[in-house]
């Protein structure tokens, strides 16, 4: 193995050529944007549906897991900046095949979503132009987004900092004209009390389950910001500050927005699964146009995600490339911008929009499968990263301890125990069931090949 490895000397190379070009307000709104991902506008809906009410508590449950994972990612990121965050702390702490599972199947995840974030803005401005092909304006998002990112870094942070107070604009104003309506001091409306929670687990412990299991994969995006506190002006204080305000934003924004959902609107209404859960609790109101403008903050909201996870896949191949896990034209940079990842990222995600036309039933759902329980992959490769490194710092470098991981080692014992039982829900659904195999399918793939690369490497 490679001293760098074994002597925990940092990979801090990957970082040398990357330009420093966002600001802390890029950073600050792009750590309170990136909570409100995607996956809590337009996944939402089936979870409520299977769970009910319990819904919160199933928020509540993955988002205190969510919590954990992002406090020891945190402190590894304040530690040791990178622009390959998990992957790079992996390699570290496990080995350069860790590094590379870890990275290249979070890269795959990333692609795959600007796939499918580009289709469902595509399904929103199709509905309201309609006759206009939906490949065509995911064509348009690509070329825009990939354009964005392929100039300096600077213009993908002031995309996400306009979309994301945007995001964060429209949620609390959801948020406080729903509280008015239970409290009965809204004009117009007539406050539901509590009788849309009489039946809390109306599908018994298995929707809870099921509402879990969706809960939890409406969290991923979260890493974005240890990504670009890399090529921030203080990357150790972006990351820091970012990671102290994840619990009120969390809970906040997931747990506060399901509450007040499942308070105003019947949790059985056909509406919160085919308007979405948002789109139903403010028609549920009666504010005139509503509804159309929560349309408008889902379509930013699924652009925000196609530009974050753009950037996201292109700098963590990069990073990856510079500690000599891939391809080496991915690593070329200029202007400061990793150019070929970017176009290569956007690219991989067009493809997967192609195959969603033309292989619907086979190749696109394979794919789909094998990105499942990714991020659950990855936070188990933040946790024992976390636990090994977390002894190395207090041992070498205790100043780096920026932030801190809480109750170490006990609550990222409790969170690896946490990542496991997700797994066995997992494995007891059927739907997951196969989404499960297939991600630990990929990852054992990805493992084999970075193991054999760190063995070749190792007798040079």
């Amino acid at each position: 193995m490679p001293s760098s490895t074994t002597t925990g000397t940092p990979p801090s190379a990957d970082d040398v050529s990357l330009s420093h070009g966002l600001k802390q307000r890029h950073l600050s709104m792009i750590a309170l944007g990136g909570v409100i991902g995607a996956g809590l506008f337009v996944g939402s809906g089936a979870g409520i549906a299977a769970a009910g009410p319990s819904i919160v508590v199933a928020y509540a449950l993955s988002g205190v897991l969510v919590m954990l994972v992002m406090r020891m990612l945190g402190e590894m990121s304040a530690a040791y900046p990178s622009s390959g965050s998990f992957s790079a702390h992996a390699e570290r702490a496990i080995g350069p095949w860790a590094g590379f599972t870890a990275g290249w199947a979070f890269w795959v995840l990333l692609c795959t979503a600007v796939g499918l974030e580009g289709i469902g803005a595509a399904k929103i401005v199709s509905g309201w132009l309609p006759g206009t092909p939906e490949w065509a304006w995911v064509a348009l998002f690509m070329v825009v987004f990939c354009g964005t990112n392929l100039a300096a870094v600077k213009n993908f942070g002031e995309f996400e900092f306009w979309f994301a107070a945007l995001k964060v604009g429209a949620i609390t104003l959801f948020l406080a004209l729903g509280v008015l309506a239970i409290l009965g001091i809204l004009p117009g409306t007539d406050s539901p009390g509590a009788s849309h929670l009489t039946d809390f687990l109306p599908n018994g412990g298995e929707g809870l389950v099921i509402g879990l299991l969706a809960s939890v994969f409406a969290y991923g995006g979260l890493e974005t910001v240890t990504i670009a506190a890399a090529e921030s002006e203080n990357p150790v204080k972006g990351v820091a500050s970012a990671v102290r305000t994840a619990m009120w934003r969390i809970a906040l924004f997931y747990v506060g927005s399901m509450a007040v959902i499942v308070t105003l609107v019947p949790w059985d209404s056909k509406e919160v699964v085919e308007k979405g859960p948002y789109v139903a609790a403010l028609d549920e109101l009666g504010i005139p146009g509503a509804g159309q403008l929560m349309n408008v903050v889902v379509l930013v909201a699924l652009l925000s995600a196609m530009n974050a996870n753009i950037y996201g896949a292109s700098r963590i191949a990069y990073s990856l490339v510079e500690r000599g896990q891939g391809p080496k034209a991915l690593g070329r940079v200029s202007g400061g911008v990793p150019r070929i990842a970017v176009l290569a990222s956007s690219v991989f995600g067009f493809l997967c929009v192609l195959l969603s036309y033309w292989r619907p039933n086979d190749v696109f759902s394979w794919l789909l499968n094998m990105i499942g329980a990714v991020i659950l992959v990855v936070w188990i490769f933040i946790a024992v990263s976390q636990l090994r490194l977390r002894r190395r710092l207090e041992r070498e470098t205790p100043e780096k301890l920026v932030v801190r991981m809480w109750l170490f080692p006990w609550l990222t014992w409790i969170a690896l125990a946490g990542m496991a039982a997700v797994f066995v829900l997992m494995a007891r659904q059927p739907d997951t069931r196969v989404q499960l195999y297939s991600t630990g399918g990929m990852t054992l793939a990805l493992a084999a090949v970075g193991f054999a690369w760190q063995k070749a490497r190792a007798r040079q």
